[in-house]
C-alpha cells in the first residue's frame, strides 16, 4: 500500500507538485519543467554528499546510491572527463529528466501509464493515488510556515518549486509572508544548494525569455 508520506527523493516531490494531482497535467513549460527536475536530481546527489556544486560539479563521493536514477546520474558525472559547471549539466539533464522520474515514481507505484484518449496523442503519466500526489505539498507548507522546522530537504523542495516556476501553486498554502519564510530558509542552506536553486532559477528565467523573444 502506498505511503502518504512519499518516496522521500527530492526530484520525486518535485514531479508530483509540477503536475495536477488527479489529472497528471503539468503546471510548467517543458523546459521549465526539465530544468526544475534536473536540478532536483542534482540536490538528492548534493544531499547524500555524493557531489559539490561550487564553483563546478564535482564528485565528493564516488560510492554509488541504491537509487537506479540517482547511480545513473551519478555515473555520467564520474564519466565526464571535463569539469562543468552547474548550469551546463542542468541543461544536458533537462533533456531526460522528466520522463527518467516519471518511470522512477511508476516503479514506486505512484504514476501509471494512461493511454492517450486519440491515436495521435500520446500516453501520459496520471497519479495512482491524489492524496499521495498532493503529499508533496505538505512538505512545502511546513517550509512556509514559521512555527514549523522543516528538513533540509524540504526546503531545497520549496525553493526548486519556486524556481523553477510553480510558486503560484505552493505559496497560497502557507500563511502570509509564506515567500519571506522561504527566502530565510534557503538562505540558511549550504553554499552548494543555494548556488543550484539560484542556477535552476536563471537557467528557466532565460529558457523563459528565450521563448518569448521568438
Amino acid at each position: 500500500m502506498i505511503q502518504l508520506a512519499g518516496t522521500g527523493l527530492l526530484a520525486d516531490g518535485l514531479y508530483l507538485l509540477a503536475h495536477h494531482d488527479v489529472t497528471g497535467r503539468p503546471f510548467l513549460q517543458p523546459r521549465a519543467l526539465g530544468l526544475g527536475l534536473a536540478g532536483g536530481l542534482l540536490a538528492e546527489l548534493v544531499l547524500a554528499g555524493r557531489i559539490r556544486v561550487v564553483p563546478h560539479v564535482i564528485a565528493a563521493d564516488r560510492t554509488l546510491p541504491k537509487d537506479e536514477l540517482a547511480c545513473n546520474v551519478l555515473g555520467l558525472l564520474l564519466r565526464e572527463r571535463d569539469r562543468h559547471d552547474v548550469r551546463q549539466w542542468l541543461a544536458f539533464l533537462s533533456q531526460a529528466a522528466v520522463q527518467a522520474v516519471a518511470v522512477r515514481l511508476s516503479g514506486a507505484g505512484y504514476l501509471v501509464r494512461e493511454p492517450g484518449q486519440w491515436p495521435w496523442r500520446a500516453d501520459r503519466w496520471v497519479p495512482a493515488d491524489p492524496d499521495c500526489a498532493f503529499a508533496p505539498l505538505i512538505r512545502v507548507r511546513a517550509v512556509l510556515d514559521p512555527v514549523r522546522q522543516p528538513g533540509t530537504s524540504d526546503v531545497v523542495l520549496a525553493g526548486l518549486a519556486v524556481a523553477c516556476g510553480l510558486g503560484s501553486r505552493v505559496l497560497p498554502f502557507g500563511p502570509p509572508g509564506g515567500r519571506g519564510h522561504l527566502d530565510a530558509a534557503v538562505r540558511q542552506l549550504s553554499p552548494d544548494l543555494r548556488e543550484l536553486i539560484a542556477q535552476v532559477q536563471a537557467a528557466v528565467d532565460s529558457a523563459l525569455l528565450s521563448q518569448r523573444m521568438r
